[in-house]
């Protein structure tokens, strides 16, 4: 699959149930009989794939199962449920068991608000992770850890029901049984999910960090009266008028949430278009590539309207602005 239609921004890694029950030879799984090398193999790759996510500021999400010794719901059941059927209850609050393996902690305690506790197989039933990715902009989630099975293929099929794009990473996900897996994946691609690696993924990571235009942003139009412009545009055509701060150098302007903005300044015979303006992923880089490449500029870096600012020419003249969200000078 291809990866280029994803976006960083739009992006976060949900990491799931690294924890010593289900990946440590001593953990509850290893001491029930299951064979925590297959487990723990997926310990590597998230350790070398976490960072690249972190570093491009991509949120990584941890999820951690809680149990307690006394579960008066599930004691309800009249069937056994899946902790009965291991030597021990798994992941119990407040033990050895419960906690992320030592290779992976420090990563989980880098952003301590994005470590989410769990009871019960899924990732998003009853915990606070779908507000948390709508609060991120989340729109595409790539998910790894254990097990393929339960917990990882619980929170695959509910991430899709939310309408995310879902990318499963193959060797950053292990479960108990390889067989299971097998079939697991091929159901998971054909409904649910498309299937990457973590050398594909962590290169999509580094290509995602290159500076590049992320989306149109306004195009600003001189004209001779502004008020009979902002008439006819909201008036004739129906545009509402978008809140913004004056231009760096002073001038008023009036923007519309359609997509074009009105300045005064028109002069006869004079063109009309003031410039346009492109959203980027990182402009102090754009402008270090721009200035190698020996492109104008007309405005160095500086705060405009919407983030940190470089204003260049294309080989017309025309003028471009691009502008990084959130950042400044």
């Amino acid at each position: 699959m291809s990866l280029d239609q994803l976006e960083a921004r739009h992006s976060a890694l949900l990491v799931i149930d690294l924890q010593n029950a289900f990946i440590h030879k001593e953990g509850t799984l290893g001491v029930s009989g299951v064979d925590t090398d297959r487990l723990s193999s997926i310990v590597s790759p998230l350790a070398d794939m976490i960072p690249k996510f972190q570093e491009a500021g991509i949120p990584v999400i941890w999820t951690v199962q809680e149990h307690f010794a006394r579960d008066h719901s599930r004691a309800r059941k009249k069937l056994a449920g899946h902790t009965a059927k291991r030597k021990q209850v798994s992941a119990l609050a407040g033990t050895w068991d419960e906690q992320i393996v030592d290779e992976l902690k420090p990563l989980s305690e880098v952003n301590p608000e994005f470590v989410i506790r769990k009871h019960r197989f899924g990732a998003f039933y009853e915990t606070r992770l779908e507000m948390m990715l709508k609060m991120l902009g989340t729109r595409h989630l790539f998910v790894t850890g254990a097990t393929t099975n339960a917990c990882v293929e619980t929170s695959i099929r509910e991430a899709y029901l939310r309408d995310l794009d879902v990318v499963a990473i193959d060797d950053c996900i292990s479960g108990v049984n390889g067989d299971w897996e097998a079939t697991a994946k091929q159901v998971w691609q054909q409904y649910f999910c498309e299937i990457s690696d973590s050398a594909s993924v962590s290169q999509w990571v580094a290509d995602q960090r290159e500076p590049r235009v992320l989306e149109y942003g306004h195009q600003l139009i001189m004209v001779d009266d502004m008020d009979k412009s902002v008439e006819f545009y909201t008036g004739q055509l129906g545009f509402t008028i978008r809140p913004a701060k004056p231009l760096a150098d002073g001038r008023p302007f009036t923007a519309f949430h359609q997509g074009i903005a009105l300045i005064n300044g028109r002069e006869s015979g004079h063109r009309q278009l003031d410039h346009i303006a492109f959203e980027v992923n990182d402009v102090r880089a754009m402008s270090d590539k721009l200035k190698k490449a020996g492109v104008h500029f007309f405005n160095e870096l500086h705060d405009g309207p919407y983030g940190l600012t470089i204003y260049i020419a294309d080989p017309d003249g025309t003028k471009i602005e691009l502008y990084e969200t959130g950042a400044s000078a």
